[in-house]
């Protein structure tokens, strides 16, 4: 029985409006980024065409998108719409033509006074209010031939038209419900109606659904969860007590959870077991195996090690419990280990030091040579910042690791699997005798990959660390191949926010001058402004920092930069800086020429001018001595004791005397202040 086609509302209602665009199989990986686009866009369009309702709800399953929009009115608003015409008496064809524009008559048209007594013609048209289910038949049309898929598709005969409908896979029906009454439309030859279907399994014939208010439940009736948020807590709660109820803990995967509420319609977790003997393959290996190929979660035993179990998740509920999928799939992954168990052992055959010729038949890039060439620079980087105690590593070490650090590149595990690459590099260092040292840079010299990733600790691994970071940036700025606004090919600002970690986290005084240029140090600056900022630092005192020139050293730099947020914060630093900007100001409109001092023994001083005089004498050496220990803390606190005396002087000295030794006098006075608290930082650069 099909529903009522949706026509004038009764007066005053509000409905429920139910889309659902069904498909052949959506990719997982687009579901969710696909349900967030339709409500985005169908929220855009009602928007646009003065529809008003009260709430949007999207759904996705692998066979369908759904949306259900509360609250929609019956109707647009009537709207009135107010034109500027031609004058009154303007020439016949230019009133005609403003007519023609507007669809009025002229005794339709509403003359009114211009101001210069001549008179204006307006037209005043009334738009009544359009019916809901023209507006909803219409944004289907706009969202549906708008749709942003990464990927998409045309089909059947109208396919060989550029003109037809892109769709992620072939459309195979849309149900289109305002209330319980159809909304007529007709997109790729496919119309609205009000059927569905359910589980391609378990209830594979059509479902009448009556209206948004019973579409939810009348597919879980017939094994379709709609919601990808209930199927993903279905598959979390279920894997974890599957993997309980066999007195292991899940490893938890939040990608892999998404990826199989995106795979199935009526998720239905499943412990299986492998052979224990594949647990001699390093367990990362085992757990991408199963998470690559086969979509499975593995989980640790009581001792914390991998256990030889998984779960996978059906789509289908099993008369038998599930008992023929689980063996299906322990056969699945039984091979796939087998594969990974060859590649391993086949690899363990070869030192890594025989494997590093190969390196020189990859190419890096093309203005930097090979791999080879990078790993021979990252060496010797390495060595060097070993040899100046840079890094308190051993120097043949660091080199070691760092020469046979890229050699997994060309085994056959990371060819399999890049993701490994520097891990299984660990691994086989560690079985063929390198010192624990050497292997553990090996497997971390990659870290920190992101945000929130382990920085590496043991000297050795620091020191490839940063080696091959810093080579990265310098040889790639050195060809001119630096980051440009939202572009950055060979992520260097990864690399920068990584170098800084290693800096910071492991305290290493590092001048960084010594081993870059001007351009790479202004870019390791901005990562700098960057990573502080989400730590809570102000960019412009980084800034001022800066500024001072010279400043390369990370730690002692960020050391300045907390000393004097601190400061700026309190009272006194506030009243300081304002102090500060109103003596360079001053200097600024006088055009204070450096180096220009009068002898304020020719007059005499006025109090509050011999105060902060003694105050400078005092606080200048304490000032430097502590800046000279790195004190910085010190050197706020005697800039601190300037802030009273600064404060009479301004109060109770007028600087611009028309005697003019006395103006000079104080001007030079005044640069003092200006120098010795630049001494610190520039705080010109600093905001308030």
């Amino acid at each position: 029985m099909s529903a009522p086609v949706a026509g004038t509302p009764n007066t005053g209602a509000v409905e429920d409006f139910l889309l659902e665009l069904r498909s052949e199989e959506i990719p997982a990986r687009m579901q969710e980024k696909a349900r967030a686009d339709l409500a985005a866009l169908f929220e855009a369009r009602l928007k646009a065409l003065n529809l008003p309702f009260s709430a949007i709800e999207s759904y996705a399953t692998p066979r369908r998108l759904a949306l259900i929009v509360r609250g929609v009115a019956e109707m647009t608003a009537a709207a009135s719409e107010e034109r500027k015409g031609p004058r009154a008496d303007a020439p016949a064809q230019a009133i005609e033509g403003f007519l023609r524009s507007t669809g009025l008559s002229r005794d339709q048209l509403v003359e009114r006074d211009d101001g210069k007594g001549g008179k204006l013609l307006f037209a005043v048209i009334d738009r009544p209010g359009i019916a809901a289910g023209s507006v909803l038949a219409s944004a289907i049309t706009h969202v549906l031939t708008a749709f942003p898929w990464p990927k998409s598709m045309r089909w059947g005969a109208a396919s060989e038209s550029t003109e037809s409908l892109r769709w992620v896979r072939p459309l195979q029906g849309i149900i289109a419900l305002l209330g319980d009454r159809l909304v007529p439309v007709e997109i790729a030859g496919v119309k609205s109606a009000s059927v569905t279907v359910g589980h391609r399994f378990h209830h594979p014939g059509g479902i009448t659904i009556g209206s948004a208010a019973d579409y939810i439940e009348k597919l879980r009736a017939c094994h379709v969860i709609v919601d990808g948020a209930e199927r993903r807590n279905i598959i979390a709660l279920g894997a974890k007590m599957a993997a309980q109820k066999a007195g292991l803990m899940l490893i938890e995967d939040e990608g892999l959870l998404y990826e199989n509420a995106g795979l199935t319609e009526w998720p239905m977790p499943l412990l299986g077991r492998f052979d224990p003997a594949f647990l001699d393959v390093p367990p990362e290996v085992i757990q991408l195996t199963a998470r690559v190929n086969q979509k499975y979660f593995v989980c640790r035993d009581g001792a914390g090690k991998l256990a030889n179990a998984f779960v996978c998740v059906a789509n289908i509920d099993a008369a038998d419990g599930g008992a023929k999928i689980v063996e299906g799939n322990q056969k699945v992954l039984a091979a796939r280990l087998s594969d990974a168990r060859f590649f391993y052992e086949t690899d363990l055959k070869t030192r890594l030091e025989a494997l590093t010729p190969k390196l020189g038949k990859i190419v890096f890039h093309e203005k930097l040579g090979t791999v080879a060439d990078k790993v021979d620079r990252v060496a010797r980087l390495a060595r060097w910042l070993a040899e100046e105690g840079v890094v308190k590593a051993d120097p043949d070490q660091a080199e070691r690791a760092a020469r046979l650090a890229k050699a997994d590149l060309v085994t056959g595990m990371v060819g399999e699997f890049p993701e490994l690459q520097g891990l299984m590099g660990g691994y086989y260092a560690a079985a063929q005798g390198e010192p624990a040292a050497v292997a553990e840079a090996i497997r971390d010299h990659y870290k920190p990959v992101g945000q929130g990733d382990d920085v590496p600790t043991a000297p050795v691994t620091v020191a490839v660390a940063l080696a091959d970071k810093l080579d990265s940036i310098t040889a790639f700025f050195g060809v001119d191949l630096k980051p440009s606004g939202s572009k950055d090919p060979f992520a260097l600002r990864r690399s920068a926010l990584g170098v800084i970690a290693l800096i910071l986290d492991n305290g290493l005084r590092f001048p960084l001058a010594k081993s870059v240029n001007q351009d790479v140090l202004d870019f390791f600056a901005d990562r700098l402004k960057v990573q502080q900022k989400e730590a809570g630092v102000r960019h412009d005192l980084i800034d001022a920092v800066f500024a001072l020139g010279g400043e390369d050293d990370l730690v002692r730099l960020l050391a300045r930069v907390k000393a004097l947020q601190a400061f700026v914060l309190s009272e006194e630093g506030r009243n300081l800086l304002a102090g500060y900007k109103r003596a360079a100001n001053i200097l600024k409109k006088e055009n204070w020429v450096p180096g220009e001092v009068a002898d304020t023994g020719i007059y005499e001083a006025e109090p509050a001018e011999s105060a902060l005089i003694a105050a400078l004498d005092a606080a200048e050496p304490k000032a430097e001595a502590a800046i000279a220990a790195e004190d910085f803390e010190g050197a706020m606190a005697a800039l601190a004791s300037l802030r009273a005396p600064i404060d009479r002087f301004f109060d109770d000295v007028t600087v611009n005397d028309p005697d003019a030794q006395k103006r000079n006098a104080r001007l030079a006075l005044l640069a003092r202040i200006r120098d010795a608290m630049n001494n610190v930082a520039d705080f010109s650069r600093i905001e308030g």
